[in-house]
This record gives C-alpha cells, sequence and structure tokens, in this order.
C-alpha cells in the first residue's frame, strides 16, 4: 500500500490534495485542528482516510504525529510514503514593529518549525524501513520577495525555501530513494486570501490588489492547484530540493 499524510487537511488546498490521492487509491492520514471526514472520497478509491485532530503550533501534538507514522510503518506493508507540508498561517499582518512575541512564535512554530520536524522525521523512518518517500511543503512567491505587512510569512516561506534546497542536496549525495521539493501555488481563492482582504490598507499596503483578484475572479481554484500538485509528488522524475511553480504547469 501507499500512504500520504496531509497537513491542513481541512480546507482548501490541503483538502483537495488529499481527495486526489484518496481517488487514485493511496490511502490518506490527515492532519488538522478540527475534524474533517473523508470517508466517502477514500470508499470511491478503495482505501481508507484517518484523521488526526492535532495542532501545529504545539510541539507535544508534532511528536505524536511522528509516533503515529512511526507505528504506521511498522504495522503495515507500504511500499510508498509521502507528506504534504500544507499547514500554514498568514498573520500577523502588520509592520513586523508591531508584531508581539507570541504571535511571532506561534507563527514560526507553524510555517517553519512544523514542516522541518514532520520531514525530518519521514526522511529518518523511510530510510530506516528503507521505504521510497517523497515530500512536499507548500512555499510562497513571498518567500522570494518582501511584501509590506508580511515580514513573518516572507522570512518563514523563504526559510523553507532554503531548507528543501538543503535536505534534497543531502538526500542526493547520500544516494537514498528520497525526494523533497517545495510547491509555489499561487494566488488561490482560499480562506487566507479572505482573510488578506479584511486588513487595512496600514496594515497590508497591497490590499486592495488582492481585493480585485477576487473582483475579476483571477484567483485559481484550489481543485485546479491540487490536481497538479500531485501530479508532481507522484512523478518519480522529480528533482530534490527544486522549488517547483504552479505557473510552470498551467
Amino acid at each position: 500500500m501507499e500512504l500520504a499524510v496531509v497537513t491542513g487537511v481541512s480546507r482548501g488546498l490541503g483538502e483537495q490534495v488529499a481527495k486526489v490521492l484518496l481517488k487514485k487509491g493511496i490511502h490518506v492520514i490527515g492532519i488538522s485542528r478540527s475534524s474533517h471526514d473523508l470517508g466517502s472520497t477514500a470508499e470511491e478509491g478503495g482505501v481508507t482516510y484517518t484523521h488526526l485532530e492535532k495542532d501545529l503550533s504545539h510541539l507535544i501534538d508534532l511528536q505524536e504525529i511522528n509516533e503515529e507514522i512511526t507505528n504506521r510503518l511498522e504495522s503495515r506493508q507500504i511500499k510508498k510514503l509521502y507528506l504534504v507540508n500544507n499547514a500554514a498561517i498568514l498573520g500577523p499582518i502588520n509592520q513586523g514593529m508591531y508584531y508581539e512575541p507570541e504571535q511571532l512564535a506561534i507563527h514560526v512554530q507553524i510555517n517553519t518549525l512544523a514542516p522541518m520536524v514532520l520531514m525530518n522525521h519521514f526522511l529518518k523512518v523511510s530510510n530506516k524501513k528503507q521505504i521510497p518517500f517523497t515530500g512536499v511543503t507548500i512555499t510562497s512567491g513571498a518567500a522570494e520577495r518582501p511584501v509590506y505587512g508580511w515580514s513573518a510569512y516572507c522570512s518563514t516561506k523563504a526559510s523553507i525555501n532554503m531548507y528543501t534546497k538543503t535536505v534534497g542536496l543531502e538526500q542526493e549525495v547520500e544516494g537514498t530513494e528520497n525526494k523533497v521539493f517545495a510547491f509555489s501555488p499561487g494566488v488561490m481563492d482560499t480562506n487566507m486570501q479572505a482573510e488578506i482582504r479584511s486588513r487595512t490598507k496600514e496594515q497590508f499596503k497591497d490590499v486592495e490588489s488582492f481585493r480585485q483578484y477576487k473582483e475579476r475572479n483571477a484567483l485559481r481554484d484550489p481543485k485546479k492547484v491540487g490536481q497538479i500538485l500531485v501530479k508532481l509528488l507522484l512523478d518519480e522524475k522529480i528533482e530534490n530540493g527544486k522549488v517547483y511553480y504552479v505557473t510552470d504547469y498551467e
């Protein structure tokens, strides 16, 4: 059997990716803070869906996820393992000097620390069990350019890009069967976009541009983006450490 773990599965891109994987006959463990049932979709693909209600801002929850995955690999014959690090937060949105330390700590925990902890563990157990593994972390164009009011988001996504490139290099040098890459999905019609549009111009100078994206129907459909991402995830020719962009596949 093949098993995929998808974080941030309750809505948006994470939900769509999980659905595509299930329909392709891949068992899925979904992770989010709220419950989410994809059992009917799993039945269509003849596989199982398991949901773990976990908060990635808590280290104890990350440890429990890693333990769960280790137990699954011990108890089942898994021939391929996947990880989709999708969960992320955008806020706080404001000038950096107005960020509260607690806000910044949670942001970095969810956007940088959690995906690194999960990816590191998956790489370790897949090597130990000799199970081919492919992992992707969702990044953003904001990783490569400064955006007013997004200093935390730009910084954490930039760190994910460099982490991916470095770990991908390590896997290549060691000659493992593991693949690690990042994926930039562009501007999608998600709750994160609604959060952006709700901000004041003082908090986010480009807010009017994002409001116009919605008005012009210029936002990408998460369903279509999810299909592109899964195609990449299952591609055996994926390049280790590379950052892929949705715009190259539209």
